[in-house]
């Protein structure tokens, strides 16, 4: 039985074997259309599991260095410079070799790299059809935390005299605190029967894209783009609190080890390479139902009871079976966090991806299957979920091209030029428009209050999509604001009553309204979407400069669009 995974995940946060008989992968292809899928929810960051890079969650989250050429692709690809792609292949031989002889199974794809300007990834070493297994990965294998996470090694090893601190800490700090732990102090991992992952560290990246702690300033201003840059400086300060939390309260041998520029490798490592997911139940256990079973014919045998009463019992196990591996979490909101080995390599696709990654509850592990057949030589991708632009690049460090789930975040309507809007509609604000707009929060606030990282626009900005446009919600506000008295009296100077058209005239007035905000918005910009253009050609990499003019380049388009869709 299956759970889809979305990858925080990540992503989160979320592949195919040719059919070979004597292969255990394999049989259990043909073997999962027979399987009954549960949908548990989760994003890889961004992939009980639907996965998500977490992250993203739910779900996977990955990258490296890009170069000018693939960073604009439709798909994330982890780039670097042919040396460090080269230098981090090389690595991947006993990565490989550690995988194979610590039971994760894969057959039909390897790790290699797509050519000297490409990243590592996942590719098809044969024909696969859909359905195929290609990776499985046992889950004592990996390496993962819930929220709250209660891991004892973690604590005993490295929060000893304060253990609830170490169960405190956001997830990605909680996998930072594991993966330097395996890295810097203990690469045994006890969960995996003593086994040393420092081969699977070894095969990870060590320098990110990221915005946050690896551009210069310079390079974040380059952006032309509040929103990201107030998201950047304000994961900043959520991970420097995170750390001062591990520096109260961890062990001096792994604060002596472990830096704070560790503990952000860590963390990138999280974001950009997990998967998460509401499911946090245990895998299917056969013993209860086997001692149940055994028990019942005990009971019946011996004339104890009737047989309605031995099966009312067992129906009193396999029910608190249930409750406790898909009910409870649920209730409870758990949220777990999991980096898996080799499936952890797959690269991001927003649309079209060929591979997924699922939870198999019955064999108590990590899969990755294709969606579709997938030809020898090509890469097989997978969705880290419905992501923004601002979320790839400020947790995985690229930006796609013509992302369909991208946004544009505009200012609150209170900072709007109220002057050139009624310039270009031919309406005046009437009293009390603002006043009522401001009290159902409607006009955004005036400044952000929240310290989570990842509460995205927190103060309230006009957020455009690629596949909706305006929120419809400001649509309603644009209504009343530009409404005229007789229509504003007519609603009886409620909000609410915006929601539908009121008129035409209004109608217009309202798009009027956006679009032209939208196009002082686009003119606001220190450079033209074709100045972008022609600076890509000519740009080496710098800094994250060349992404920044990507990413803002991309978020020109999309407001270019919806003004072509309020004309």
């Amino acid at each position: 039985m299956s759970r889809p995974a979305v990858c925080e995940g990540d992503r989160r946060g979320r592949g195919t074997v040719a059919k070979q008989p004597a292969n255990n992968l394999a049989i259990m292809a043909r073997r999962r259309g027979l399987l009954l899928p549960i949908a548990v929810g989760v994003s890889c960051i961004n992939c009980g599991f639907a996965f998500a890079p977490a992250h993203q969650s739910t779900s996977h989250q990955r990258t490296t260095r890009r170069t000018t050429r693939s960073a604009l692709s439709a798909v994330k690809v982890k780039t670097s410079s042919p040396s460090k792609s080269s230098s981090r292949l090389s690595r991947t031989s006993a990565f490989t070799d550690w995988a194979k002889e610590n039971n994760i199974k894969y057959a039909g794809v390897e790790v290699s790299s797509g050519g000297d300007n490409s990243g590592l990834g996942l590719y098809v070493t044969q024909d696969i059809n859909a359905n195929d297994v290609l990776i499985q990965v046992p889950t004592n294998m990996v390496i993962q935390a819930e929220s709250p996470d209660y891991n004892t090694v973690m604590e005993r090893e490295v929060f000893d005299s304060n253990p609830k601190a170490y169960r405190n800490l956001q997830w990605w700090a909680a996998l930072s605190v594991q993966l330097n732990y395996y890295d810097k102090i203990n690469p045994v991992n006890d969960k995996a029967g003593g086994i040393s992952i420092q081969p699977w560290l070894n095969s990870l990246p060590r320098v990110y894209d990221t915005p946050a702690f690896n551009w210069a300033e310079s390079s974040l201003e380059e952006l032309q783009y509040r929103p990201m840059i107030e998201a950047v400086a304000l994961q900043k300060r959520a991970w420097k609190k995170e750390f001062e939390t591990v520096q109260k309260a961890a062990s001096k041998d792994f604060l002596s080890k472990v830096s704070f520029e560790d503990f952000v490798w860590g963390c990138e490592t999280a974001r950009s390479r997990a998967f998460s997911g509401a499911y946090s139940g245990s895998a299917f256990n056969p013993i209860p139902y086997a001692t149940v079973t055994v028990l019942v014919a005990v009971y019946v045998a011996l004339g104890i009871g009737s047989i309605e009463q031995a099966a009312n019992g067992a129906a009193l196990v396999i029910c608190g079976s249930i409750l406790k591996d898909f009910v409870v979490p649920k209730l409870l909101k758990i949220q777990k966090y999991v980096i898996c080995p080799l499936i952890d390599m797959a690269n991001h696709v927003g649309t079209g991806a060929a591979g997924n990654v699922s939870f198999e509850y019955f064999a108590d592990g990590y899969s990755l299957s294709a969606l579709s057949n997938a030809k020898k030589g090509s890469e097989m991708f997978i969705s880290y979920g419905p992501r923004s632009n601002d979320q790839l690049l400020q947790y995985y460090g690229f930006v796609e091209e013509q992302n369909a789930h991208d946004i544009y975040i505009l200012p609150p309507i209170r900072e709007w030029d109220i002057g050139q809007l009624e310039e270009a509609c031919g309406r005046k604000i009437g009293n009390g428009r603002l006043e009522k707009l401001d009290r159902v929060g409607l006009l955004g606030k005036a400044a952000a209050n929240s310290e989570n990282p990842d509460a995205a626009n927190d103060i309230g900005g006009v957020v455009l999509t690629r596949a909706s446009g305006i929120d419809p919600a400001v649509t309603q506000a644009l209504r009343a604001l530009i409404s005229t008295d007789s229509e504003w009296q007519d609603s009886g100077e409620s909000i609410g009553n915006f929601a539908e058209m009121v008129s035409a005239e209004n109608e217009q007035a309202a798009r009027t309204v956006a679009r032209r905000a939208m196009e002082l918005e686009l003119e606001s910009k220190p450079t033209t979407i074709e100045e972008d253009v022609n600076l890509l050609k000519v740009m080496q990499d710098k800094d994250g400069v060349d992404l920044a003019v990507k990413f803002r380049l991309e978020k020109k388009k999309l407001l270019q669009e919806a003004i072509s869709r309020m004309r």
